[in-house]
């Protein structure tokens, strides 16, 4: 049918990286569409690539009958065994070839429709399959154009999407620009395999680590948990059960080369790397590094501990709106109060009323939030919107306006610029 048709189905799965039978199978249903359209449609037809002489063959077959009624689907007793099988009996089938250079222009032109689609569809499978196994994984690319905030990402044989929800804020990319991100999903859509991408998700700094730091890699060293706020500062605890192995020290290389490694990869964000511990209050101390921390109280019943440092390290242990504590409670899992001596000592809490220096909180909802152990500003400025949001009468979006309006009243009173 076609000249040199086994090269071009060769180059075609070269090329396309599409498995030679995929190809096959689209000229073969392109053939079938292209015949039904000669034919017409209640013809029995079929088509079958031909290895050897390296053709589509369509075979059109008709029931053999003693007298014909309808001579698209029947054919005669005695021209069948004349021209065809002389051992033919009534009632069977016999195919004959037909000339595909009489399909025509039109038919010839929906045929090439069909492959294209064909092949698109194939590419799309492949693409899918290649990459919904690695999940988790990280990706390079280059940023190829901009859409609606997202970003899209040329990762080779496919594309990739970082949405505004995770880009890191302050980032800004530039086309043609190399960029590494997170394999977070992998989605069937109408128009292909969508691949979603990430640079806020907390497992693209796990990732970052393994790359990094071998003996994570090779399971010397574990990472615990990580608490992140993206392109701003980041949390992460490790530990080891090899006595010669310091996790934190492999963590971050010499001279620091491993951990600043990952801070140029995130543009500048902070991490600290806190050394894991099954003694809470330990875990909690190293946390909040790095201030430094005098006494701790802890409240089992609500989970919650009360943190006192030196009244020169309040402002760094909670940090600047708040972020310090709050990374704390995300990596431990925490409720934690941070108090200076000074207002330790002279005990002037103010009970729940304190609460209500915040704006949105009455007095019914402060009461709530001092029983459920939140019982500073402070508390609230560290407390997480999805822990805030357990409390009731609270939801996410209101939870959310606290831990701002607690972080800012914090700023004030501490003096952070």
């Amino acid at each position: 049918m076609l000249p040199e048709l086994k090269r071009l189905i060769e180059q075609m799965g070269k090329d396309r990286g599409l498995d030679k039978e995929i190809i096959i199978e689209a000229l073969e249903a392109a053939m079938l569409s292209a015949a039904r359209k000669k034919l017409g449609p209640q013809v029995d037809i079929e088509a079958h690539y031909n290895e050897e002489t390296g053709e589509i063959e369509v075979f059109q077959f008709k029931v053999v009958v003693e007298t014909v009624t309808d001579p698209d689907t029947q054919i005669s007793l005695a021209y069948a065994r004349q021209n065809l099988d002389e051992e033919t009996e009534p009632g069977d089938s016999l195919g004959s070839k037909v000339d595909a250079s009489t399909f025509g222009r039109i038919a010839v032109q929906t045929a090439k429709q069909i492959i294209i689609q064909k092949v698109k569809d194939a590419e799309r499978d492949n693409v899918y399959e290649e990459y919904k196994d690695r999940k988790g994984e990280i990706v390079n690319g280059f940023v190829q154009r901009f859409e609606g905030g997202s970003i899209i990402v040329n990762l080779g044989r496919a594309e990739g999407v970082i949405p505004t929800s995770e880009q890191i804020h302050r980032e800004v990319y530039k086309r043609g620009e190399r960029i590494r991100a997170y394999l977070l999903e992998v989605k069937r859509i109408t128009k292909g395999p969508q691949i979603i991408l990430s640079r806020t998700h907390p497992h693209f700094l796990r990732a970052l680590f393994e790359i990094e730091v071998p003996e994570i890699s090779e399971g010397l060293i574990e990472i615990i948990n990580i608490a992140r706020e993206p392109g701003k500062r980041s949390k992460i605890s490790v530990r080891t059960y090899d006595k010669d192995i310091d996790p934190v020290g492999a963590c971050v290389g010499m001279r620091g080369s491993r951990v600043q490694s990952v801070v140029q990869e995130l543009r500048g964000e902070k991490i600290d790397i806190v050394p894991f511990s099954n003694d809470a209050v330990q875990y909690v101390c190293s946390a909040l590094s790095p201030a430094k921390v005098s006494r701790v109280f802890v409240d089992d019943e609500h989970h919650s501990m009360l943190v006192v440092v030196p009244d020169d390290q309040l402002s760094l242990a909670i940090g600047k709106n708040g972020q310090n504590v709050r990374l704390a409670v995300k990596l431990t899992g925490w409720k934690l109060d941070v108090k200076s001596e000074t207002l330790e000592a002279s005990k002037e809490e103010g009970g729940a009323g304190a609460l209500m220096k915040i704006p949105g909180i009455d007095e019914e909802l402060a009461e709530r939030l001092f029983n459920d152990g939140l019982r500073s500003v402070a508390a609230i400025a560290a407390a997480n919107a999805e822990l805030l949001s357990a409390v009731p009468g609270l939801n996410e979006q209101l939870a959310q306006s606290l831990i701002r309006e607690a972080s800012k009243l914090l700023d004030q009173e501490l003096g952070v610029g």
